[in-house]
């Protein structure tokens, strides 16, 4: 019955909805990559290789052997190092987009949590943590002075 409650409040906290759409988005931002390494970088790659089309690019360790009427008998087996080369390219382009998207947060977290930055509005929290911080230099001066008296 508790592990119950405790789904119940992971759901209706929002934990869930956000995992889900932070999910979908990131499945939706895996195919805009894929086709962008595929589509935009890896043709002029391409050319600059001298047409060479890196996702038919294996390595054969075993060639197929074929019979006399020249069905296949033994198939092929070889590593396509080609589809690695993009898929390291995908990973090199999702991670530096996600890297400029946490330097970009953070930059606006940095800027939202500093209490003497007046563009951006300082939250709640922050404003009330720093109304108490400076009580407490007050409180600690007046405490100060009146014990030199």
């Amino acid at each position: 019955m508790k592990l119950i409650q405790e789904f119940k409040e992971f759901a209706v906290k929002g934990n869930m909805i956000d995992m889900a759409v932070g999910i979908i988005i990131g499945a939706s931002f895996n195919k805009v990559i894929d086709v962008l390494v595929k589509k935009i970088f890896m043709p002029p790659l391409s050319l600059l290789s001298e047409g060479i089309n890196f996702q038919d690019k294996v390595w054969v360790l075993r060639d197929e052997v074929k019979d006399a009427s020249g069905e296949v008998v033994v198939e092929a087996v070889s590593l396509g190092y080609g589809a690695l080369i993009e898929a390291f390219l995908d990973f090199l382009i999702i991670g530096f987009t996600v890297f400029i998207v946490v330097k970009f947060m953070n930059r606006l977290r940095k800027k939202s949590q500093d209490p003497k930055d007046k563009t951006v509005e300082t939250p709640k929290d922050i404003q009330l943590l720093s109304g108490i911080t400076d009580l407490m230099k007050e409180q600690n001066a007046l405490l100060k002075s009146k014990l030199k008296e």
